[in-house]
């Protein structure tokens, strides 16, 4: 006979039946019902220091370990708390099953204490989300959200439970079975359109494989390696792909976008072929859409339908789970190429000649100051790359993107989609805790450490031991770097003062971690080496690094990729390339 347990009893013994082993939460009055039987259960619970702290720890977690990261949280302001995070899951396709309590059933639309719509608030930036009034329902719903959030094109869903949904008796049934009406994603791609790509590839003399963070979703890089070796084409991976294919890989040649390398951004320009893999076309990597690979034919594989001809046309469009589309495309191309193996050599000829002529670099400091790209660059080849590397937004991550070197998928983190400032200490947080004997990377700036910086408090109370390098210029420094080239050096409101106040060490040193601080190129070793041999707390390093170092190659926001620049004012000398 089934016992009867009340409904926050049910929802904590359905988060244990889908499988969670962690989650991010903080109490509150509605959602308390539930914190009671959370006392007892195997789910760790990890007390965040706030709620956008818990969405995007769940986020990390997600992102490392590939399973749905939980959080929960209370109703009204704790419930918009989690709005950015759920925002930033969306824009990045990261599974997060999101737990809300709302007030009771009878108060909801009485302006209650503590009440927000938060069904409403998130529709648009959620994959499916749900009120439960009915304890019954909880069940149900919570195997319905792990499913739709894992499952298909990933992403958040949010679960809003009423207080007294949590309180009144039920009978626990967890649903043996997921059957969604509308809900089927299509996981086998169509046999005629892998025909179509494949014979697409055989006719091309400058493919280029365009490589998104879909192929990381789908755990496809191994499938990826035997196509980009088959094809022998050049490959570039997304902001959200490093790390799908190695960077030491001879056919890569980086990534693409508004701070891409030259071969990178201009491969996609000059191919008459992308083979794009669960990519979605953004402004950053495209440019002036009118303006981007025109001479190009698509092929746009991704599990998402929507995203076929969303921004860019499709002459062949491939609809399926990636990790099943490379693997059918393989044998389908190696047949095409029995008959006809295109000659790449030519083009191969102009990209290693762009890739020796314009390698990323970067200029020291004529001051003798401290380079953050040098800071950045030496933290990638003391840690290696079996380490987690998890960036903010801005400036310094598009360091960590260029001078980190990435050789295995899942082992960069960041805020691509919605560039959201605050990322990185909490995303790391929760990327410690889904991968817990490797090495976890903040890299920060000071203006977005300053945002989320209070989950160092979490971390060092739960042994969670990441390591911080804040890349301190004393700015918002994209901001400031914009402001240079775009608005005449009239830097309104980018300064931040971050070398007088806060202290770094000090606020590091109060959160329970160990500061530490470094502002000379020949110090830069010794101090990372320090922050490594630290493993039982959290480390943060204030690098104080030289003010006006800027983010190149650059393509200005709205310009065509054609335009891109190797310094300020500065283009490739196009003339001299063969392309």
């Amino acid at each position: 006979m089934s016992k009867e347990m009340t409904g926050a009893s049910s929802l904590v013994k359905s988060l244990e039946a889908a499988g969670v082993d962690v989650m991010f939460g903080i109490p509150g009055g509605a959602i308390l019902p539930a914190y009671d039987p959370i006392f007892d259960s195997t789910i760790r619970h990890i007390l965040v220091r706030h709620e956008q702290g818990a969405g995007h720890a769940a986020t990390g977690y997600a992102q490392v370990t590939g399973r749905p990261g939980v959080c929960i949280v209370t109703s009204g302001p704790g419930a918009t708390n989690l709005v950015t995070a759920l925002a930033d899951a969306q824009m990045d396709s990261v599974p997060i099953v999101a737990i809300t309590g709302q007030v009771p059933s009878a108060a909801i639309g009485t302006d209650a204490f503590q009440e927000a719509d938060i069904r409403g608030i998130t529709m648009p930036i959620t994959k499916h989300n749900y009120l439960i009034t009915d304890p019954a329902e909880i069940p149900r719903a919570i195997a319905e959200a792990f499913h739709i959030a894992s499952t298909g094109r990933p992403g958040p869903v949010l679960v809003d439970i009423a207080k007294d949904a949590l309180q009144k008796m039920t009978i626990f049934k967890y649903p043996t079975k997921i059957q969604l009406a509308g809900y089927k994603p299509q996981v086998e791609p169509d046999d005629e359109a892998i025909r179509d790509a494949a014979a697409l590839i055989a006719r091309s003399s400058k493919p280029v494989l365009f490589v998104g963070g879909g192929v990381i979703k789908a755990d496809a890089h191994k499938e990826l390696m035997r196509l980009a070796e088959l094809t022998g084409a050049p490959v570039v991976t997304t902001l959200m792909a490093r790390g799908a294919f190695p960077d030491s890989h001879h056919l890569h040649l980086g990534m693409p976008g508004m701070h891409g390398t030259v071969a990178a951004v201009t491969a996609l320009q000059k191919a008459d072929l992308l083979i794009t893999l669960g990519a979605r076309f953004d402004d950053r990597v495209t440019g002036k859409l009118s303006s981007f690979a025109v001479n190009a034919k698509v092929i746009h594989a991704d599990i998402d339908p929507a995203e076929i001809g969303k921004n860019r046309y499709a002459d062949i469009a491939v609809i399926g789970d990636l990790m099943y589309t490379i693997e059918a495309l393989i044998p389908a191309v190696e047949l095409e190429f029995k008959k006809n193996k295109p000659d790449l050599a030519a083009w191969w000829r102009s990209m290693d000649s762009l890739r020796k002529t314009y390698p990323l670099g970067y200029a020291k400091p004529e001051d003798g100051s401290l380079s953050p790209q040098y800071v950045i660059e030496r933290i990638g080849a003391i840690s290696g790359p079996d380490s987690i590397y998890v960036a903010g937004v801005g400036q310094h991550q598009m360091w960590a993107s260029q001078f980190v070197k990435y050789e295995k998928p899942r082992t960069w983190l960041n805020s691509g989609g919605l560039g959201t400032m605050g990322y990185a200490v909490p995303a790391a947080m929760g990327a410690k805790v889904g991968a817990p004997d490797t090495t976890v990377w903040a890299i920060d700036g000071d203006g977005c450490f300053q945002m989320t910086n209070q989950e160092l408090v979490t971390c060092a109370l739960n042994k969670i031991p990441i390591k911080v390098a804040i890349i301190n210029n004393e700015s918002l420094g994209m901001v400031r770097q914009w402001q240079t080239m775009f608005y005449e050096s009239r830097y309104s409101n980018t300064s931040l003062q971050s070398k007088f106040i806060p202290d770094f060490v000090k606020l590091a040193d109060a959160m329970g971690c160990v500061g530490l601080r470094c502002e000379r190129p020949e110090d830069v070793d010794s101090v990372i080496n320090e922050a490594m041999s630290i493993n039982d707390q959290p480390v943060v390093v204030d690098f104080r690094v030289f003010k006006d170092a800027m983010v190149w190659p650059m393509v200005a926001a709205g310009a065509s990729n054609d335009e891109i620049m190797i310094a300020r004012g500065l283009a490739p000398d196009w003339d001299s390339q063969e392309l």
